[in-house]
């Protein structure tokens, strides 16, 4: 849902910059890349060290510009399979960066109550296989000529959530709220799957019956 509020302006933001990365020859791939590495670093070394504003103020400038690198391949007309392919696998890579990161710190610190501390670990590594199963979802309808692109909580909607419950976490909102959010987007994320596995069985029933 957040992905398609914010698509348009976005897009009109990063097209001087992407043409501007493209005259001095960098490649969409190339910003796929160091956008993924600097997520991890800013997940491992902010977000798995407790210095969770931060870290989320330079993971949502990273998220932001995550769009950047198809910008650029449809501005310079080289978009490709393997550049969709490349983006979504570094997705993934980066998503388990910032939900194990936070899932980490839970774990570990010690000064919360113990219980609900790991308790919003295990719910973090929770959201993290949930997020999985919905982008396997659309990819697996996509890989069957059908599309799933439907749901509460697609990649943007959990990335924000995640993000805002880490920073609100670290400037005073109680450690409790935290667990409720994440709770949340679990949740959710579920509600998503079936959302998806409902849209491609509606579908597959309409082929099966000769409709286009």
């Amino acid at each position: 849902m957040i992905s398609k509020l914010f698509q348009k302006g976005a897009r009109a933001v990063m097209v001087p910059i992407a043409k501007a990365l493209l005259r001095a020859g960098v490649t969409p791939d190339m910003v796929t890349i160091a956008g993924t590495v600097l997520t991890l670093l800013a997940a491992v070394f902010l977000y798995g060290t407790g210095h969770w504003w931060v870290g989320s103020l330079v993971i949502t400038l990273l998220v932001l510009a995550d769009t950047l690198d198809g910008v650029m391949a449809r501005t310079s007309g080289t978009s490709s399979v393997w550049g969709a392919f490349l983006d979504s696998t570094l997705d993934r890579i980066a998503d388990a960066a910032i939900f194990g990161a936070v899932a980490y710190w839970c774990l570990v610190r010690t000064d919360v109550d113990q219980t609900l501390a790991r308790t919003t670990g295990a719910l973090c590594l929770l959201a993290l296989a949930l997020g999985a199963m919905v982008s396997y979802a659309k990819a697996r309808a996509e890989g069957l000529g059908m599309t799933a692109n439907v749901g509460l909580a697609e990649r943007s909607d959990r990335l924000v959530a995640i993000i805002l419950a880490v920073f609100l976490a670290d400037i005073g909102l109680p450690f409790w709220m935290l667990t409720l959010i994440i709770s949340v987007l679990c949740v959710l994320s579920v509600i998503t799957v079936f959302q998806r596995m409902g849209t491609v069985k509606v579908q597959a029933a309409s082929r099966r019956l000769g409709n286009p």
